[in-house]
């Protein structure tokens, strides 16, 4: 994902924590009608979402977008499967490395890029353990106190 003319929709910040993230791709998301609306909107939840790969198609469940307010009969179920649109070769890929034991497919964020297009980035992830996930921390813990600990030296030193 680029950086430049992106609007970040909805981003899953719990993934980083809880998977090792092994590799991401980009693809685009079938959408109904007032589904767009809503996106535009920002009102998309992907906490809980993960992706399956079924018949040769990759599908996302559980990603939650709010009905549009002035949606009335043309509002779908929030919570339906929604297609995700990819390349056979990458399909392929990402079928291979999910059938590996342990491995998942997990939306990181949901975007519109530059042409107006809504785009999930979806990775390949690990399944991190309890130690492991202690031994992040640890480590982020110990990053914030030498910089802390820097910028103290610094200012003192000024």
């Amino acid at each position: 994902m680029k950086e430049e003319n992106v609007k970040i929709v909805a981003r899953n910040r719990k993934a980083r924590h809880e998977y090792f993230i092994e590799e991401t791709i980009e693809a685009g998301i079938v959408l109904k009608g007032t589904e767009v609306k809503s996106v535009r909107e920002g009102r998309v939840n992907i906490k809980e979402s993960y992706g399956v790969v079924e018949n040769g198609e990759v599908f996302i469940y559980n990603m939650h977008i709010s009905p549009y307010e002035q949606g009335n009969i043309y509002n779908t179920d929030p919570l339906r499967k929604k297609k995700l649109l990819l390349h056979k070769r990458e399909i392929r890929k990402l079928e291979s490395a999910v059938m590996q034991k342990g491995y998942t497919l997990v939306p990181l964020s949901v975007y519109i890029n530059e042409k107006g297009i809504v785009k999930v980035e979806l990775a390949v992830a690990r399944g991190k353990k309890l130690y492991d996930k202690r031994e992040a921390i640890a480590k982020r813990d110990a990053e914030r106190r030498m910089q802390q600990h820097l910028s103290e030296k610094y200012k003192y030193n000024s």
